[in-house]
């Protein structure tokens, strides 16, 4: 579980950009405007499929892109900000909501309130600061994302970076997205190979409420 509200939830966007506009050789495929997520229904705050970041992580990102590609991949993004009332109806649905249809795909082992007790659920996350981000690396050669052992947002061990459950070539799959990532500020989580936060992020203490739209950007 992450730190408490340290100050008020601010809708201010003033620091923040699309990423399509600063890295636009990115992919997105924003999960939570779509139904494919473990949830199974489009997240509340989540009005366009774009991925907004701090100007801090998307100037490191942008490093981190460039790098990939010239080892022939390209990032592809499955979610950056995300809003507080996103955070909230994952909460709810994790302890009110009886629907369980998305179990067999994301996370088959584990009951509801064990994604809380593991961590791949947080009642305050980090994403809603602003400077974390879940990605991928997807090869350009064949253009198909490469295999990393498991899928984004599998709960379940065999998501924990250093999960012995995996190939060696997965594993090294997921030692190069790390490295790309650390070497250019970011911080890993030990339950998700595919979650990493900028280290020196502008807003610790501060989450956000703006929604997911490119919308103030045009």
């Amino acid at each position: 579980m992450e730190k408490d509200y340290k100050s008020q939830v601010v809708m201010d966007t003033s620091r923040f950009v699309l990423l399509s506009d600063f890295v636009p050789e990115i992919i997105q495929e924003i999960r939570y405007f779509s139904t494919f997520n473990f949830v199974g229904d489009r997240i509340d705050g989540y009005e366009e499929p774009c991925a907004i970041l701090t100007r801090d992580a998307a100037r490191a990102l942008k490093t981190v892109s460039n790098q990939a590609m010239a080892l022939g991949y390209r990032l592809k993004i499955y979610d950056a900000y995300r809003p507080v009332k996103a955070v909230k109806h994952f909460v709810f649905w994790g302890i009110e909501d009886l629907d369980q249809r998305m179990k067999p795909f994301f996370y088959p082992d584990l009951e509801k309130q064990e994604l809380f007790q593991k961590g791949y659920i947080a009642a305050q996350s980090s994403h809603s600061r602003g400077s974390t981000i879940d990605l991928t690396l997807l090869e350009m050669k064949t253009g198909k994302e490469i295999d990393m052992g498991s899928a984004f947002d599998f709960f379940g061990e065999k998501s924990h970076p250093d999960c012995k459950d995996v190939t060696p070539e997965q594993h090294a799959n997921r030692m190069l997205l790390q490295k790309l990532m650390v070497q250019n500020g970011f911080d890993p989580i030990d339950c998700e190979w595919w979650h990493f936060t900028l280290k020196k992020e502008p807003f610790p203490d501060t989450y956000f409420e703006f929604p997911v739209s490119a919308e103030i950007w045009r």
